[in-house]
């Protein structure tokens, strides 16, 4: 097999785990030309929702941080030109990209992306007993590993393991080694209905609620989060 040489490697920061309830924080893109890093996207990105707690201990991205960030529309329009027609490379890129193509979706956009997923890879090649998220990885490859869970460090340490993975397809001259195409079926986020805005803006003024909703970008799924949390933490409105 040929070494591959050209690619962009795509690390997200994210408020949680969930497609359709939790939004972009941070943005790493390393595009590769010759096995060789040629160029960087990075920068900080407005969730315009709260950082949960357990994400800013995580990453060390707070709300402060955030509120300067750029716009979503502009971060991941920009990050889907920078890629442009490259493979993708990505620490289980396949989570990353649902966060691209429900961005894609929610802006009737097409979208269509084939990528090397390095924990599928060290999966393939690496002994069982070997952890397989990115800091062990890491640590197995002897790649030195600075401010873990911020994006562009985060993409710049997934294209060292990439290599370092090509290394092992190479020697075992593994033709199956090939991009696979990236699928995640996205249905378009519909803003939150003027009843579920009434009942949060009650349960707000009932019970002295000051922890900060973006009624502009509110979806459907977030207003029924948020709601479920009030009715956890109060109980049901009482008319």
């Amino acid at each position: 097999m040929k070494r591959i040489k050209d690619y962009t490697v795509v690390d997200l920061e994210m408020t949680g785990l969930t497609v359709k309830l939790d939004r972009i924080i941070e943005i790493g893109a390393v595009r590769v030309r010759g096995g060789e890093v040629a160029d960087t996207y990075a920068m900080l990105v407005d969730p315009r929702i709260p950082i949960p707690q357990r994400v800013a201990e995580l990453t060390g991205i707070t709300d402060e941080m955030t509120a300067g960030g750029e716009d979503m529309d502009k971060a991941v329009q920009g990050l889907i030109d920078f890629i442009g027609d490259d493979v993708l490379v990505g620490q289980n890129i396949g989570f990353d990209y649902s966060f691209i193509k429900q961005w894609a979706v929610n802006h009737k956009l097409s979208l269509s992306m084939s990528a090397y997923d390095t924990l599928k890879l060290a999966r393939r090649y690496l002994p069982a007993d070997v952890p397989k998220k990115l800091e062990s990885l890491c640590q197995y490859f002897d790649i030195n590993r600075e401010n873990a869970h911020r994006a562009l460090d985060d993409a710049v340490e997934t294209m060292q393991v990439f290599e370092k993975l090509q290394d092992i397809a190479i020697e075992k001259n593994d033709k199956d080694f090939k991009p696979q195409e990236l699928i995640y079926k996205a249905k378009k986020q519909t803003p939150a209905t003027a009843h579920q805005i009434e009942r949060l803006r009650e349960f707000r003024e009932k019970f002295d609620i000051t922890e900060p909703i973006y009624w502009d970008t509110l979806t459907r799924s977030q207003a029924s989060r948020i709601q479920d949390e009030y009715i956890s933490r109060y109980g049901r409105l009482k008319h």
